[in-house]
């Protein structure tokens, strides 16, 4: 893809395509040098592993690729209330462990917030980025992190880009509605910040001045040239890469996203505690179905009070009970290599930027 921009060339890429980070196992070592090998950048999503998985990851890939690859971590949050009644979430969940032959669920426990030690990891990593969502990281962390890499905030808004530039990110991911997994709100509330990639696009490009990776529905070339058009600097796909043979999601979630159509995504808080879009299964539908907003506790206690069911059902290949993340793009998912996904990703951006300029020449001679 002859298509050079600010972003590709501080990095050194090939192609103005990112894996997303897929936090959650997908993005194997095996995937992310893959990307990388293929002149595209691969990412972590480390939101939760340990500061020695991050080191073993890093250098499982470092084992992999010389490229450059990126790691993704969630900005520090503000704690849940220690004093929140947890017993209608117990309630509700409790068929669903009995039915995986797990024990009663116990009250889900607000662990010690892990970002200083994932962030030395980081920084030890040998990443050439780093990006984070959920919020802005403190002025300490985010210098550091410039010292030796470039750093990318996630915004649903322009407010957000905006919020991230004066905080001094280098370059903003700007995620639409379309996006699979979690919303990275901080700023506008999340039912004002369903702002569509097309739509978001070119207004964070026109807001701010430092590049903009565009994400969120993206999954073809007729997608990736669309964004460049719009101002972008890069893109950035999620579940394009979930269906590739490296993934490490189960197989009945590939499957899955392979046969799904793009009305079967709904935006949910039952497995997380915090939006995020997935497919629709039997308990996204079964737990929205109760009408009882204390049955979802806020967000990390619902996905730890989860975690248990949905590591049951990966073992019991029960794609019923995992959390199905992806976007809306679906329907354009394919079976394949990663390295083939990037290769079909260039030869796609290429043949539409062609017929874009086809056009336009036919118009020159007709006028």
């Amino acid at each position: 893809m002859s298509i050079a921009t600010e972003l590709t060339r501080r990095l050194k890429l090939s192609h103005p395509i990112f894996q997303a980070p897929l936090a959650g196992g997908g993005d194997t070592p095996e995937l992310v040098a893959a990307v990388c090998n293929a002149g595209g950048l691969g990412f972590i999503g480390a939101a939760y592993l340990s500061a020695d998985q991050i080191r073993d990851r890093s250098r499982a890939i470092r084992e992999r690729t010389q490229r450059p690859f990126g790691i993704n971590l969630f900005a520090p949050l503000q704690p849940p209330d220690a004093d929140i009644d947890v017993r209608p979430a117990l309630k509700q969940v409790a068929p669903y462990y009995a039915e995986l032959q797990l024990p009663a669920p116990e009250p889900p426990q607000v662990g010690k917030d892990r970002f200083e030690s994932q962030l030395a990891a980081v920084l030890e990593s040998g990443a050439s980025v780093f990006s984070f969502t959920f919020g802005i990281l403190p002025p300490g962390a985010l210098d550091a992190l410039k010292r030796s890499m470039l750093v990318l905030g996630t915004a649903t808004s322009v407010a957000e880009a905006v919020a991230l530039e004066q905080a001094g990110v280098d370059a903003i991911v700007s995620q639409g509605s379309e996006a699979g997994g979690h919303r990275g709100s901080f700023v506008t509330a999340f039912e004002f910040a369903m702002i569509g990639t097309m739509a978001l696009v070119p207004q964070v490009v026109d807001a701010v001045s430092i590049p903009v990776v565009a994400s969120g529905g993206i999954m073809d070339g007729r997608g990736i040239a669309a964004a460049l058009a719009l101002g972008a600097d890069a893109v950035q796909l999620g579940t394009a890469f979930l269906t590739c043979h490296e993934a490490g999601v189960p197989e009945g979630y590939k499957q899955r996203i392979l046969t799904a159509h793009e009305d079967e995504t709904r935006v949910t808080r039952v497995f997380s505690g915090r939006q995020a879009r997935g497919l629709v299964n039997r308990f996204m539908t079964e737990m929205e179905a109760s009408g009882n907003p204390k049955a979802v506790l806020p967000f990390p206690l619902q996905n730890d009070l989860t975690r248990p069911l949905r590591n049951a059902a990966t073992r019991q290949d029960r794609s019923e009970y995992l959390s199905l993340w992806a976007g809306q793009g679906v329907r354009l998912s394919r079976s394949q290599s990663a390295a083939d996904l990037v290769a079909r990703l260039v030869a796609e951006t290429e043949a539409t930027v062609g017929r874009v300029e086809s056009l336009r020449n036919r118009e020159h001679q007709n006028t």
